[in-house]
């Protein structure tokens, strides 16, 4: 028995290119209870592309949505290589599939600046199978209705423009560098309590007017989230009440969030990307904690349900690391993972910090975050010259808060005079300054071995106009960075940090006379 519903949850419109577009969805099948999934039914996505009119559905395809990733899924629009079902010729066949599928299953390339809708589906089917059962595609599809019997029922009734309906601009061709660039940078959606659920959803109505076309035609072309989509941990991690520690609550984080009205419109009509923060696991998170059994825990699940829905809808550059890269309009983006590999708190002081992931032991073979970093720098300056490059950094690289600056130590320091710094804030022979107030930062102050790393790299290749982008600090606003040195005065960067999504706590954060200052 099968039947076909809209979507859960979505259409998200995630990762696009000139001629590719990732759409997510998630199922919503009836017998399921929160994060008790059904055992006896398999989910099965469907997705179309309509006609200009919007009056047919003129190819579709399905696609996985597996339980492990909680009945989530996303399907490649115009990708040569999409391993997706096979047509009949293939589901007799007891063997591997092809190295490429044959042409009837390869969605047709999409072109360049070009808008497209979509609508997809859910098809649920009774699943006998035990759990440990691995069904290959050939196998389920043979299972499955014929998709041209199925694809108009996408335009029916129970299927509203809002539930099931997605539509996206494609980017323009990266051989040619636009002459200029809009996006939206934003971060840190708190949920809101009680009655003020809705403030929460209020900022998202007003961002979508932006990817209409202005009066000098420049509509902002995606959203960059850049960390705490949500708040597991809704008052503070020390705070047993309302902190997600379950697979069920992480999920309902989600679906409360991406079912909100006007984010749920703006994702399901522009290009979204997004990387995590501390709040996708629990406040300040490093990777340190992760030898207490609790806390290892604690990520498996944040990570499990964070890849589900935020990291499966963006691009996948290096496999299944979170930290990606992508352009638009000929203009490069590398966005960190600033949170999950970062080490801090080990052993006293800040020489063993490091944001970006320990150094690798083979960086031939297995390069590092930080070490891919330089090279990509490296790469966009020699291929695109003096293009801003735009780094995405969950933690604010500048400015930095007053608190974190460090105080000069009025002695002069020798290497043999000091030991390292220890938790009395003594100290440090590598900088000779107190570093006591920069060991509680959260942000790059406490990691001067990666930031520094960046700037020798910047100022040493001559890296024109690296942008960092932020969120973080609910306290938007813009800097620039000066070089000193006959090498490097013509060198500039800039920092731009976003405002927060929805915080309705400014007497506890984001006071801008904490870093409104020359850094």
């Amino acid at each position: 028995m099968a039947s076909l519903r809209a979507p859960g949850l979505g259409p998200i419109v995630g990762h696009t290119t000139h001629n590719t577009c990732r759409i997510w969805i998630r199922a919503s099948d009836p017998a399921d209870h929160k994060a008790d999934l059904d055992e006896d039914r398999r989910t099965v996505g469907v997705i179309g592309i309509m006609s200009a009119n919007k009056k047919k559905i003129l190819d579709a395809w399905y696609f996985r949505l597996q339980r492990e990733y909680d009945r989530t899924g996303t399907f490649v629009l115009g990708n040569d290589v999409q391993l997706g079902f096979y047509p009949d010729d293939y589901k007799d066949q007891d063997k591997a599939f092809p190295a490429k599928p044959p042409p009837a299953a390869i969605p047709e390339q999409l072109e360049p600046d070009t808008e497209y809708t979509v609508r997809c589906g859910t098809l649920t089917i009774d699943d006998p199978m035990p759990n440990d059962a691995n069904l290959p595609d050939w196998q389920l599809i043979g299972r499955l209705p014929n998709i041209d019997n199925v694809k108009q029922e996408l335009l029916g009734p129970n299927f509203k423009a809002t539930d099931c309906e997605a539509t996206f601009r494609t980017f323009p061709d990266p051989k040619v560098i636009a002459n200029s660039l809009s996006f939206l940078l934003g971060s840190c959606r708190y949920p809101g309590l009680l009655w003020k659920i809705k403030e929460a959803d209020r900022i998202f109505g007003p961002m979508r007017k932006h990817f209409e076309d202005g009066e000098l035609g420049q509509a902002a072309r995606f959203t960059m989230m850049c960390g705490d989509q949500i708040y597991a941990d809704m008052l503070n991690r020390m705070i047993p009440l309302m902190r997600a520690d379950t697979f069920e609550e992480f999920q309902q984080r989600y679906v409360t969030a991406y079912g909100a009205p006007n984010l749920r419109q703006l994702m399901r009509t522009t290009t979204t990307y997004m990387i995590l923060d501390d709040h996708e696991i629990e406040d300040n998170w490093t990777q340190d904690r992760i030898d207490d059994a609790g806390k290892h825990q604690l990520f498996n699940l944040a990570i499990g349900a964070y890849q589900s829905y935020q990291w499966s809808h963006g691009p996948h550059t290096w496999g299944r690391l979170l930290y990606y890269k992508f352009e638009c309009a000929g203009y490069p983006t590398f966005v960190l993972d600033t949170r999950t590999q970062r080490f801090k708190d080990d052993l006293p002081g800040l020489h063993d910090n490091h944001l970006l992931g320990r150094p690798s032991l083979d960086p031939v073979n297995h390069p590092g975050q930080l070490q891919r970093l330089l090279e990509w720098l490296s790469e966009q300056q020699s291929n695109r010259g003096n293009v801003p490059k735009f780094i995405v950094t969950s933690s604010v690289f500048v400015p930095n808060d007053m608190t974190e600056r460090m105080a000069p130590v009025p002695r002069p320091i020798t290497d043999d005079r000091f030991p390292r710094q220890d938790d009395a804030g003594d100290p440090d022979p590598l900088y000779g300054l107190n570093t006591k107030r920069r060991e509680a930062s959260d942000s790059w102050p406490a990691f001067p071995n990666t930031r520094l790393a960046l700037l020798q790299h910047i100022v040493k290749n001559k890296i024109q106009n690296v942008v960092l982008l932020a969120g973080d600090i609910h306290c938007s606003n813009t800097a620039e960075i000066e070089f000193d040195g006959n090498d490097a005065k013509d060198l500039k960067a800039f920092s731009v940090t976003s405002s927060a999504f929805y915080w309705p706590f400014p007497f506890a954060d984001g006071d801008p006379n904490s870093y409104v200052h020359n850094s």
